[in-house]
């Protein structure tokens, strides 16, 4: 299957740490005798002076690095990767296992996707947006001068999805360049940028390209409309006609598509007849259809079909943890992969020789590495090890999982990562609720979060609230329209479940989470006031009705499925019942607000009226932005400055320090 972009993955939220990435303190900001004066890119409201020595102190948790897996050689045994040796992550070239990491692009701004020529590699195509702002543009880069083109408008669009066709001479992506808000599907030679034209004009903002046919003919498409109910279709390249593959009166989500290499079948994902999403082959001359994995009880999120079509690697999602397995197609035998570490898995992707595939792998003793197996030796290969920033992997902590009901008996899980052991004594909690809300919290390594974990003696809970993904499509569903709510109430329950505990202290908790996530910060701010000491709200969503006014035009129809239309007078009146801005009165505990200037998904005016309103109360607030950075921190040198207010917030207001930080 070919990597296409998906409008899933624009609306599904990553989980949101504390903090991002880590970043040079020379970069946005500066210090300023015994205090570090934060950038001219960033607004600061409430927070008080950030100590140099902070900064040294901590140094060891915000010097780890990632790598993650982009693309591989189309001849040679090499790959792409991107990783980040300065203020942001950047593509650099890896010859070998283990070999040294070439930097290639050197911008500003952060380049984590790359597709290369698939013919000879003289150059790769990347895709690179400006302060967050999420319209990504597509640039050609020549391997032999260094010499960077533009290949598409460069104005106000997304454009994305690369998938090249079979003769390696053209690729189809995605567009929003016509009008803002659809998502078009256009054809290049990026050789010849000039010849990119419009293959078919599209209604709404959720369509990706998955597949070419073997004679290149045609497209399989995939139309997002939510996180429960998706289309195939099939699209005529040289007519700019499109036919439905599938019932588009059925409320089925459909993931990857891939054509069989004789172009007679297609291979796809669908949850059509249970919970979770399958794999399943399709006739495409008798529409017969049939499940290749009936007996995994867990969404197959992702596979990939070989060069050769003989085999498929294909990926599950198991409480949180990924497995990976081979299929033989002609057999039907399927393999589980074993040598590989432990943990999250990111994209898998076959060498073009057909007899091993790549991956990305992270886990909570470990930063996201790539690895590659062998299916025919059934070895694997390390291709990078990432620095730890000075933190020992052994002493880092592993998550447990958790379980907990519900007000209404609906069992939720999450999970747990304790204080370290030398820390003795009922321990303070924070709860890091992810974004989406279609997404889901995993066992995945905790960078700065560490420092919560190990120095302050923290311990820390990643739940899985109704309507988190990876547990089936009827519990993703529970928190829709009107229910909203009730995943609000699911933290409630957490906080009597924490009580319960010996080791936990009920009466010092924080909630923190980003996007979504940072709606259900607000939330519980609002209603759970009197049981939590404080709130870090990262890029949160404060009103759903002035949300999907001001969200970016190409998502505002997709979200509105999830939330509800603001349109209709009896929705807009729930959203003035529940939104936190109107609540807000009832936020007496710190809060601690952080957004990105440039935020298409949640704007700028999110977090701007929530911190006027509460300003008005009887608790403090602290307000921090950055004018160059989009929905979270991606620059490191933005992260840090967040991540040591964020220490000085917890030290004050979680643990109790009144002089934390301000000595």
């Amino acid at each position: 299957m070919k990597i296409a972009y998906r409008r899933a993955r624009l609306v599904a939220i990553a989980t949101f740490v504390i903090l991002g990435a880590s970043a040079h303190r020379s970069v946005g900001q500066q210090s300023s005798g015994s205090y570090i004066a934060p950038g001219e890119n960033l607004v600061v409201d409430g927070i008080p002076p950030i100590p140099t020595a902070l900064a040294s102190d901590v140094a060891r948790y915000t010097e780890s690095r990632a790598a993650t897996f982009v693309d591989w050689h189309p001849v040679g045994r090499e790959m792409l990767i991107s990783t980040r040796f300065g203020n942001t992550p950047q593509i650099h070239r890896v010859k070998m296992p283990g070999g040294a990491r070439q930097q290639l692009t050197f911008f500003s701004e952060p380049v984590g996707a790359a597709t290369w020529d698939p013919q000879a590699a003289k150059y790769f195509v990347f895709a690179r947006d400006v302060g967050g702002n999420e319209f990504g543009q597509l640039y050609r880069f020549d391997m032999q001068t260094g010499e960077v083109t533009l290949l598409t408008d460069g104005g106000r669009s997304q454009n994305g999805g690369i998938v090249w066709n079979n003769a390696k001479n053209q690729f189809v992506y995605s567009t929003t360049r016509r009008n803002g808000a659809d998502r078009d599907l256009w054809l290049m030679d990026p050789l010849q940028p000039q010849s990119s034209r419009p293959i078919v004009e599209l209604r709404g903002g959720g369509w990706g390209v998955a597949d070419w046919s073997p004679d290149d003919r045609t497209l399989v498409a995939i139309e997002y409309l939510s996180v429960t109910k998706s289309n195939l279709w099939l699209i005529d390249v040289a007519a700019g006609t499109k036919t439905a593959l599938t019932d588009l009166t059925a409320d089925v989500a459909y993931g990857g598509a891939a054509f069989a290499k004789d172009g007679r079948g297609l291979y796809y994902t669908s949850d059509e007849g249970s919970e979770f999403k399958r794999l399943y082959y399709l006739d495409l001359a008798n529409e017969q259809k049939r499940c290749l994995t009936a007996d995994l009880d867990w969404d197959v999120e992702s596979f990939d079909l070989s060069p050769d079509g003989k085999r498929i690697v294909l990926k599950t999602n198991e409480f949180g943890l990924s497995r990976l397995f081979v299929l033989d197609i002609a057999t039907g035998n399927r393999q589980p992969v074993a040598g590989l570490p432990t943990g999250v898995i990111g994209s898998v992707k076959w060498h073009p020789g057909g007899r091993e595939f790549a991956c990305t792998i992270n886990s909570a003793r470990s930063s996201a590495d790539v690895y590659s197996y062998d299916v025919e030796t059934q070895t694997v290969a390390r291709w990078t090890e990432s620095e730890l920033g000075g933190l020992i992997a052994d002493e880092l902590s592993e998550p447990e999982l958790i379980r907990w009901q519900s007000f209404d008996g609906l069992e939720l899980s999450g999970f747990l990562y304790p204080a370290h052991p030398r820390f003795e004594g009922k321990r303070p909690v924070i709860i890091n609720i992810h974004g989406g809300p279609e997404g889901q919290s995993r066992p995945g390594f905790q960078a700065r979060n560490n420092y919560f974990l190990n120095e302050l003696g923290i311990t820390m809970i990643y739940p899985n609230v109704r309507g988190s993904t990876g547990f089936g499509k009827t519990f993703v569903s529970l928190d829709n329209g009107k229910l909203r709510e009730n995943s609000v109430r699911d933290i409630g329950a957490l906080l009597d479940w924490i009580a319960k505990q010996p080791n936990l202290d009920a009466q010092r908790v924080m909630v923190t989470g980003g996007s979504y996530g940072g709606y259900m910060t607000l939330a519980c701010a609002t209603h759970f006031d009197d049981r939590l000491r404080c709130a870090v709200d990262i890029v949160g969503i404060s009103h759903f009705g002035t949300f999907l006014k001001n969200t970016e035009s190409y998502r505002r129809d997709l979200r509105r499925v999830e939330y509800g239309d603001e349109r209709d007078p009896d929705m807009a009146a729930f959203f003035a019942q529940i939104s936190p801005l109107n609540n807000a009165h009832k936020i007496t505990k710190p809060l601690f607000v952080i957004q990105g200037g440039n935020d298409p998904r949640v704007p700028l005016s999110e977090a701007e009226q929530m911190v006027e309103k509460v300003k008005t109360n009887r608790g403090p607030v602290w307000y921090l932005m950055a004018k160059d950075e989009g929905h979270g921190f991606r620059k490191k040198s933005n992260a840090d400055f967040q991540f040591y207010a964020t220490i000085m917030f917890v030290r004050q207001f979680l643990i109790g320090d009144q002089s934390a930080g301000l000595e």
